[in-house]
């Protein structure tokens, strides 16, 4: 049987993949077309998908789905793209950056999982780290901007605990592949009026969305929802903070990037707080700083 470990760092492989379409967004895709983007990422590689893993929704699991598909890419997506617009630099990535503890509260509200004070404050501590990473100086607030920011926070945490406590009658993939396709068709038109007809494309943007779409989308969401189904909601949050970890590690290797003292306390801060907040690893720090029951209920009756 899988180990925890296991599961989780399988699960890891979505905010990593995630954090390297940065990279690529930059360096190969058309600039100034993140909806066609998004399209591209849900609704092809959906179908692909769904080609492979074959299956029919029953019932009230048609809109169920639809709602996650709306939730999870198209209102999501389209909301990172008004953020990304609106504010400057990094503010967006931390604003996003408090996700971790949002999913943890609404765990506890409809799932029933207790968030560990431990896993709060290292929600906190990660959020500190984002912004020391990412954030520049002389960054303005605009309200809009701010808005689509925490809006994308709420639709992108209740989707993940949709995903937890909903048991679809088909197979995670093929779940998946439904809620990219669905997604996929809400966010098609909004890209049209938008931005306006498909870019044309050359051999390395086609290459750049080809990976977007089956690392960043298909592999990267299907682990994401499976660490969500198997592992504690506060687990799996904080593992998303290693996306603009993985980016910015990425664009010191094959960017030339440069790594600054604020930028590496942040990353520092990131890691801590993504390790130190796993409930495994409270468990384990707890039960190494409390004295054993039985030994003391001994010692005590023999006084």
């Amino acid at each position: 049987m899988e180990s925890r470990l296991a599961t989780l760092l399988l699960t890891a492989i979505a905010p990593v993949a995630w954090g390297s379409g940065y990279f690529v967004t930059a360096t190969f895709l058309p600039p100034d077309r993140p909806l066609f983007g998004a399209v591209v990422r849900a609704l092809p590689f959906g179908l692909l998908l769904l080609a492979l893993r074959p299956g029919l929704l029953r019932g009230s699991w048609w809109w169920r789905t639809a709602a996650l598909g709306l939730l999870n890419f198209a209102a999501f997506f389209t909301l990172v793209f008004v953020a990304a617009y609106r504010l400057p630099g990094g503010l967006a990535a931390t604003l996003t950056a408090v996700s971790p503890i949002v999913v943890m509260l609404l765990a506890w509200a409809f799932a029933g999982e207790r968030p560990r004070a431990g896993s709060l404050v290292a929600g906190v501590v990660g959020a500190v780290g984002v912004a020391l990473l990412v954030l520049r100086g002389g960054a303005s607030l605009d309200l809009v901007g701010v808005l689509a920011a925490f809006a994308a926070v709420a639709v992108f945490s209740t989707g993940f605990i949709l995903v937890k406590v909903w048991q679809p009658p088909v197979g995670l993939l093929t779940f998946t592949a439904w809620q990219l396709v669905l997604g996929g068709l809400v966010l098609a038109p909004i890209a049209l009026v938008v931005e306006g007809p498909p870019p044309t494309l050359d051999l390395p943007a086609v290459g750049g969305y080809a990976y977007i779409g089956l690392i960043g989308t298909v592999v990267a969401y299907a682990v994401w929802f499976r660490g969500a189904q198997r592992l504690p909601a506060a687990a799996v949050s904080l593992v998303g903070l290693l996306n603009p970890v993985a980016g910015i590690l990425i664009g010191l290797v094959f960017a030339g990037e440069h790594l600054t003292m604020v930028s590496g306390l942040g990353m520092a801060l990131v890691l801590g707080g993504v390790l130190l907040g796993q409930p495994a690893v409270i468990d384990r720090i707890r039960a190494r700083h409390t004295p054993n029951a039985g030994v003391c209920a001994d010692v005590g009756a023999a006084g």
